[in-house]
């Protein structure tokens, strides 16, 4: 801070009226000075909410996993409706009416009947095991729905934690660039340095404002994206505040690819697929089992019949053997089916290995990326600047080396503090590909300090 204080003190005293006159300079400065405030946050929007508390709030207020939720409890109600008999019919016949007496029903004979059907054996069990799979496939769309919202929760909370702390480093510059300009009124007149270093101060001056407006941008359009995961108003004020877990220890690939083999939901999704495929093969293969159909009746013969009242008893059977073409026909699509399916999940569980090698990289690389800026570029950055102000003193180095040496400092926090948004977004894909959260603690969070 001393050396970035110093910085802009001899900033201030490059910004002469060489260039233009006074009441302009001074204009312009002003204008410079409201876009490098930038707009604060309101007061009123509350506390800083924690990872976990907008993971809470999105699971529990999200619309695609209340809709997947409804899914799930359809498909539950409708295996109540599976594995029941038939409804039982009842049949009324009327035969031998005489047609010069059609309501001499005594000339007739009327039979009353109710029969009912009775399905293979075997049949109704395995049509209640076909629905009691799409539940088990729903939930697991439920379960993937969970883990994308989830990671998507993640991305938009660091997106928007890392525009938050860009703002915050942001205002750490501008508090001294308008100690700078401040004092910068006072030394118009002092017309002894090259023009071309008052314009390159101005530059630097101008660039933090244009990083202000990326910054809240940036920030804008997280905020826009965790309230619609939260199923909030797009504009409702929101303020998050987290460490980026930058030491934390990424687990191994083989621990990796087990978990996402017993966790991954769309890998689950896709077996619990492959399960019904086979009970609809199953099915498909006890269409040879026959069919009953069973039925009793009374029947009430015509006046003067002896004996008038009578009983019936039916019953039939379906021959599918006598169908073979369709029933095998039947059975091959349905074990194509299976294949598919199971061909499916095969393909599946190697892109997973593939999505996770390829997240792990990526991670590691974001992660190694991050430590560089924070362990070496960003102190080299803070003792190169502070050599520029000693030889700067001391004459032995111009302005403009002195101001490039404080650009890179502001560069190089503004990258340190992208590579840590970069990490955690690479994290959560890793969550993705691995089938969920990774639980390692941080080990630290010296990556917050300043």
């Amino acid at each position: 801070m001393k050396t970035t204080t110093l910085l802009f003190g001899a900033l201030a005293a490059l910004l002469p009226a060489t260039f233009c006159p006074a009441q302009s300079a001074d204009a312009s400065l002003a204008g410079l000075n409201v876009v490098l405030a930038g707009r604060q946050e309101p007061v009123t929007v509350g506390p800083a909410l924690a990872l976990d508390e907008v993971e809470r709030a999105a699971l529990e207020a999200n619309p695609d996993i209340r809709v997947a939720v409804r899914r799930v409890t359809l498909t539950e109600m409708h295996v109540a409706t599976t594995g029941h008999l038939e409804d039982p019919q009842f049949m009324v016949r009327n035969w031998q009416i005489p047609l010069e007496h059609p309501w001499d029903y005594n000339a007739a004979q009327n039979m009353l009947m109710i029969g009912q059907a009775l399905p293979g054996r075997g049949k109704r069990g395995l049509e209640t095991a076909v629905a009691q799979s799409d539940v088990d496939v729903a939930r697991d769309e439920l379960a993937a729905t969970q883990l994308r919202i989830r990671v998507e929760v993640r991305k938009a909370f660091y997106d928007l934690l890392r525009a938050q702390d860009e703002i915050r480093i942001h205002e750490q510059h501008v508090s001294i660039a308008q100690q700078a300009i401040a004092a910068a009124r006072i030394k118009y007149t002092a017309g002894k340095v090259p023009q071309v270093e008052m314009l390159k101060a101005q530059v630097a001056l101008t660039r933090l404002a244009e990083h202000m407006i990326r910054f809240e941008r940036d920030g804008s359009v997280a905020r826009t994206r965790l309230n619609a995961l939260l199923g909030r108003d797009p504009d409702t004020a929101i303020l998050v505040s987290g460490d980026y877990g930058l030491d934390r220890t990424l687990p191994a690939l083989g621990t990796l690819e087990a978990q996402a083999v017993q966790a991954r939901p769309d890998l689950l999704e896709a077996e619990a697929a492959a399960a019904k495929s086979r009970k609809q093969q199953d099915i498909a293969k006890a269409s040879y089992r026959p069919d009953f159909n069973v039925a009793g009746g009374y029947m009430l013969m015509p006046s003067g019949s002896s004996p008038r009242n009578n009983y019936m008893l039916e019953g039939s059977m379906t021959l599918p053997w006598l169908n073979r073409h369709k029933h095998d026909a039947d059975i091959s699509e349905a074990a194509a089916g299976s294949t598919e399916k199971d061909a499916e999940l095969d393909a599946m569980c190697n892109q997973a290995r593939g999505q996770i090698q390829e997240a792990l990289a990526e991670a590691k690389a974001a992660q190694q990326l991050a430590r560089v800026y924070q362990d070496s570029l960003r102190q080299q950055s803070e003792e190169t600047l502070h050599a520029s102000v000693i030889a700067y003193e001391n004459d032995q180095a111009s302005f403009l080396d002195l101001l490039d040496s404080q650009m890179t400092v502001v560069d190089a926090d503004l990258a340190w503090i992208d590579a840590l948004g970069d990490f955690n977004a690479r994290m959560a894909d890793l969550d993705l590909a691995s089938g969920g959260a990774l639980d390692e603690t941080p080990a630290s969070s010296k990556e917050k300090k300043q």
